[in-house]
Order: C-alpha cells, then structure tokens, then sequence
C-alpha cells in the first residue's frame, strides 16, 4: 500500500516537473520574441554618425501613387493661374463627400450654410467671408482648394488633414451651397420645375 502511495507520488512529482519545464521553455520562447534588438521611434544610436536610430529620407523620393505630377489635381493651377474647372466629373457621391468633409472641418467657422457664423466666429474668433459675396460667388473653383492647401488670413492649411480629392469634394459642395442660396426656377430641371409650378397653384 505504501509502495503504491509512493508510486502516485513520484508520477505526479515528474508531471509537475514535465509541466513546470513546459511553461519555462514556452516563457523562454516568448521572452525572446518580446525582447528584439530594436529601436524605438526617434532613440538614439551610436551605430549611425549622425547619432539618430532613424534614417532620413532619400532626397527627392515619392511614395508610389503620390507623385504629383497633375498641377490641376493636386494645386488648383496651371501655369499659375486658378483653375476654372474641376479635375475630375462632379456626381452625386462626390458632392456627399464634399459635405461630409465640410461638416467636419469647415463648419466651426463658415457654418453650415457658408455664410461665415459658425460656432467659433460666435464665440468670438474673426468671421471668414461670406461664400455668398459676389467676389468669392465669382472666383474659380482653383482659388478656394488653393485656399484649403495653403491656408488664407486666420485660416491655417489643411493640406495635412484633407487629401487633394477631398478638397476639391469640399470645393464642389461649396459651389453646392452658392447655388443652393441664389438658384432661380430656371436652375431647376425641367421636370421638377413643373411639379415645384404645380405644388405652388
């Protein structure tokens, strides 16, 4: 009997001892994985001459799809001059997205009908012109995302927060809302004309 208790014992003292090597090897394993030889972002390094872990770009270098050659899309120029048309067709998608990005980025000082009252303009800050007026009713389409990559007066550039295809969305929904404030019965299509002529008798 007690040959046997024995016997139970040292079974299970070598399986506790087969399971405790088990999660050391495993905790070696991750130890291991967890601790590489690496930098952290912008440590030092006495490896380099210039003492930084980081290595500076290759002058001149484009990441692929970004080269923008298209001084259109990606500057509202040509030869300098603003463009009078967009670079690529206005459809319905896009104007969605113009006012999506608007109602995030634009609003706080230009409000939601672009009349130059947003939030912050009440709550003190210097209130942008109107879109409305007939100066920027008139401006081409180039001067307004050359204003939102450069910035203009108060208003900072967003050229870091707004890539080029979302500015000229944010510049169709503008004109978008331009047209919504000094539309006439004429800018209506025909077929909605005459159910708005209907409605109205």
């Amino acid at each position: 009997m007690k040959r046997r208790q024995g016997g139970q014992f040292g079974a299970r003292l070598a399986a506790w001892m087969l399971l405790a090597g088990g999660a050391l090897a495993a905790g070696g394993c991750r130890s291991d994985m967890q601790v590489q030889p690496r930098y952290d972002p912008l440590a030092p390094s006495t490896f380099f001459d210039d003492g930084r872990s980081v290595r500076p770009e290759v002058p001149d270098t484009v990441a692929r799809g970004h080269l923008p050659i298209d001084q259109h899309f990606y500057t509202g120029k040509v030869n300098g001059a603003p463009v009078e048309t967009f670079p690529f067709p206005i459809t319905r998608q896009v104007l969605d997205r113009g006012r999506d990005r608007y109602n995030i980025y634009c609003t706080p000082c230009h409000d939601y009908t672009g009349s130059g009252r947003g939030m912050i303009v009440q709550r003190g800050f210097p209130p942008p012109p109107s879109y409305h007026i007939e100066r920027l009713r008139q401006a081409p389409v180039g001067h307004f995302f050359d204003v939102i990559t450069n910035g203009y007066g108060a208003m900072y550039s967003y050229a870091a927060r707004v890539p080029p295809a979302d500015r000229w969305a944010i510049v169709a929904y503008v004109r978008a809302l331009q047209m919504s404030q000094h539309a006439t019965l004429e800018d209506v299509p025909p077929e909605e004309r005459a159910r708005l002529l209907k409605d109205t008798k």
